[in-house]
């Protein structure tokens, strides 16, 4: 009796390893091979130049209700990957109904902006390389041609010298950096322009805290 007891635990554990094997879905090894990203990176290109070219068609601001997307895609994640045609077709049946064309020339809410051809090749570019600049030994090239573009940007708008980062021969204090948005851009400048009116005030009232001048 034990024994046949014993054979039918490992009959039943057998018959659970086996289930547990056949739900496990057969997914293909492998995931996009260099040759076929050549082929889809050109297929994107021209659906973006398409996009690009045709927006003036598109209705500029999308006509769905909060939660449109939840009927249009699973709610959980596939256990296997898609294939790149069926993600491709639903840029055209998921994502572009619910969006704002912002480059749009029907778009009058915002400026367009960051959106030209070259600027759209150099994000490609960017992408690829991606490194992160945060310091010049992380990235020296990121670093020094962020500088060099901000002192065009300076010498643009005649900026004095002492705003300008220079070259390692001058002895500039000054210098900026890109900011990631518009929004950004305001808050420094005005973070800066506190920090200095700070500094003037203590000069005059030297015993005032800066919570007690702010």
């Amino acid at each position: 009796n034990k024994m046949s007891q014993a054979e039918n635990k490992m009959s039943q554990a057998e018959n659970k390893n086996k289930k547990k094997e056949e739900s496990v879905p057969n997914c293909s090894a492998g995931g996009m091979t260099v040759e076929e990203y050549r082929q889809r990176a050109k297929e994107m290109v021209d659906y973006i130049a398409d996009y690009l070219q045709n927006i003036r068609d598109r209705r500029v601001f999308p006509d769905v209700q909060p939660g449109y997307m939840h009927s249009l895609i699973p709610d959980h994640a596939p256990t296997c990957p898609d294939k790149w045609e069926d993600v491709f077709a639903d840029v055209e049946r998921v994502i572009m109904p619910g969006v704002t064309h912002w480059q749009s020339p029907y778009m009058h809410a915002y400026f367009p902006a960051l959106n030209s051809y070259p600027s759209l090749l150099g994000d490609m570019l960017a992408n690829a390389i991606s490194s992160l600049g945060f310091t010049w030994a992380s990235s020296p090239a990121c670093t020094e041609l962020e500088t060099i573009v901000m002192d065009w940007l300076g010498k643009m708008l005649g900026m004095p010298s002492c705003f300008l980062h220079g070259d390692r021969k001058s002895k500039n204090m000054g210098g900026g950096c890109i900011q990631t948005t518009a929004s950004d851009c305001t808050f420094v400048t005005l973070l800066a322009a506190r920090t200095e009116a700070i500094k003037r005030c203590k000069v005059v009232q030297p015993d005032l805290e800066d919570a007690e001048i702010n």
